[in-house]
């Protein structure tokens, strides 16, 4: 006998399916840095000026009861924030606005915070698509004042973190004391595996309990927002107060309903927002950062760095900008030993041939060059594909001639 039945697949048109009531994502993930760095007031124009010090006094012994006192100099220069800005349009047609069955703008909202985030950490920290008018980014710094370790030889890793020559060594030989680290999340495993001689587990000694990861007291984070680099550095650590950051206009969100949107390299009308019954989603967000860098004691001429990082076992590239400072242009001209060039924040003093070798990626940078009883000299560099060589001259400051008394009589 032929058995008939109604099964579920002939009313599966009729079958209501559950739905859950939220969207399945991981929670965004902010800017790491800016929890990190020291925030400033808000900026309330596009640059923001700190002035910090730039030359120390010398005090000198006074030899004999009649000796001459001698006198001394103190100096100040400008760091300046400049306001980079992160903007994105999302356009989004009306009809699909209306039958979504959820809130678009509330779920696309966060993740673009998110992204800006990302941007932020992403230029500060490695320098990808760091605004021209921002300063050179920390990996960048940190290189140039020889704070890079390298993950080579026969030293573990605990050497190359803590040891002698490591990473934290680095920053403490410029004055610092390490107060955050951050590094990939494959950082974790490495760490776990430090061993000490016999063989105990040094970071992890307790296997059941919850791991707050640090190192010699300072706390590690890990970024999940996209921005950690590891190919140029498996962990960055230094002393985070030391970056400053403003903000001169806060994440602000408007809803556009007219008006044409452009392809920005073709120039090409993309949507007209009235005509196809759109709507824009504009977000703009526009924030200055800068390592101030102040002289002191222990690093007078400021060529130190309050960061240090772990090379990858392949160290990333950058090509070689070598500048030579001399008193002339001539034949006859001599190098000048001593000099500071600056070259956007990474700053050097030139040995005895009077030359300081940079290590860039491609871009345009700003150069200042000074010395002591020298006019400062303000140039730039353009690095492309291949090495740059840049000879700067030096004119030092002629003193001014004391005045004879029949001089003075005539001023007065």
């Amino acid at each position: 006998m032929t058995v008939n039945i109604t099964n579920r697949q002939d009313v599966e048109a009729l079958i209501r399916e559950q739905v859950v009531s939220t969207i399945f994502q991981d929670a965004p993930k902010q800017s790491v840095f800016m929890g990190l760095a020291r925030k400033l007031p808000n900026m309330t124009s596009k640059q923001t000026r700190i002035r910090v010090l730039d030359f120390l006094p010398t005090a000198y012994w006074v030899n004999g009861d009649t000796g001459m006192k001698q006198t001394t100099r103190q100096a100040w220069d400008n760091v300046y924030l400049t306001a980079g800005e992160l903007a994105v349009i999302v356009p989004i047609p009306e009809a699909v606005l209306d039958d979504a069955e959820f809130d678009i703008m509330g779920e696309i909202t966060p993740r673009v915070n998110e992204a800006i985030g990302q941007c932020v950490d992403s230029a500060i920290v490695f320098g990808v698509n760091r605004p021209t008018e921002w300063q050179n980014d920390i990996i960048t710094l940190a290189r140039q004042a020889g704070n890079n370790v390298a993950d080579s030889g026969s030293a573990d890793l605990y050497t190359k973190l803590l040891g002698e020559g490591g990473v934290f060594n680095k920053v403490e030989e410029d004055g610092y004391m390490v107060n955050g680290c951050l590094a990939s999340l494959g950082m974790r495993a490495k760490l776990r595996g430090i061993r000490s001689t016999d063989g105990t587990l040094i970071f992890k000694s307790d296997m059941q309990g919850t791991t707050q990861y640090a190192l010699d007291g300072a706390p590690m984070y890990f970024p999940t927002n996209g921005s950690y680099d590891k190919s140029v550095a498996q962990l960055v650590a230094g002393d985070f107060k030391q970056a400053v950051y403003a903000i001169r206009q806060d994440i602000t969100v408007k809803i556009l309903d007219q008006g044409v949107i452009q392809d920005p390299v073709t120039k090409e009308i993309v949507y007209n927002l009235a005509q196809q019954d759109m709507i824009a989603l504009r977000v703009v967000f526009r924030m200055g950062w800068a390592l101030p860098n102040p002289a002191t004691r222990i690093d007078e001429n400021r060529t130190g760095c309050p960061f240090a990082y772990l090379e990858p076992a392949t160290p990333y590239t950058a090509k070689t900008v070598t500048f030579t400072v001399k008193d002339g242009s001539g034949d006859d001209a001599k190098p000048i030993e001593g000099a500071r060039v600056d070259v956007n924040g990474s700053k050097l003093v030139t040995d005895a041939t009077g030359q300081a070798v940079f290590y860039l990626r491609e871009g345009y940078y700003p150069v200042k060059v000074s010395k002591k009883g020298c006019r400062n000299v303000n140039d730039s560099v353009q690095v492309t594909n291949a090495a740059v060589t840049k000879d700067i001259v030096l004119t030092s400051i002629e003193p001014q001639p004391a005045k004879t008394v029949a001089e003075t009589d005539k001023t007065e």
